[in-house]
């Protein structure tokens, strides 16, 4: 196919971007990489982002969009909201871990990139903390939970939880004992957030 007839999208392009820096990393990775991958010149890229920091950003912004979506607490209304809890916490630990257990090259590259996009970092916090405060808010509702802040609550628990989602203690996931770590900390959030009689 003649790169005319390339019909270029941000899709494809952020693909490519993804392959490029898997093979490269981000410190060796390029736009002109990206545009060779696809068979376009470098400025084809450009058009669709503008500078070589909004591709990266879109980059680490899809990925982290990949690590939420199947945390939706939609996806999970089954049983009381401190069990959805415990599944939610325990499937972003498994996410989060297992891509650095299992790709741990890829894991870094993207790790790097998420660092680097503080705003993006921030949306996608801000959207975890959204669907924990969800949970949170159908406990009260259902009177299993006590607390008067939903969404201070959501974010306190993200925070409080960051030894098990957080690359930066991504070290610290090998340890056989993580899981049951995780259920401890669960247990005292539970004990915190529980309507008292």
């Amino acid at each position: 196919m003649s790169p005319a007839a390339v019909v270029l999208t941000e899709e494809r392009i952020l693909d490519a971007a993804e392959d490029v820096l898997r093979r490269f990393g981000p410190a060796k990775a390029t736009v002109v990489d990206v545009a060779k991958a696809l068979g376009v010149s470098h400025g084809s890229v450009y058009r669709h982002f503008p500078t070589k920091v909004a591709l990266r950003d879109a980059v680490a912004r899809r990925w982290l969009d990949r690590l939420a979506d199947p945390l939706d607490p939609a996806r999970d209304t089954d049983g009381p909201a401190a069990e959805r809890l415990l599944r939610w916490l325990e499937r972003l630990a498994a996410i989060k871990q297992g891509m650095a257990l299992n790709d741990p090259e890829l894991f870094a590259t993207f790790s790097q990139l998420t660092t680097e996009a503080r705003e993006v970092v921030a949306v996608h916090v801000g959207h975890l903390a959204a669907q924990l405060t969800e949970i949170i808010a159908d406990g009260v509702r259902g009177g299993e939970f006590s607390v008067a802040d939903p969404v201070t609550a959501g974010r306190a628990v993200l925070y409080a939880t960051a030894r098990f989602h957080h690359p930066l203690h991504a070290p610290e996931w090998a340890d056989p004992a993580i899981g049951s770590d995780l259920r401890d900390v669960w247990r005292l959030i539970v004990q915190g957030l529980a309507a008292r009689p």
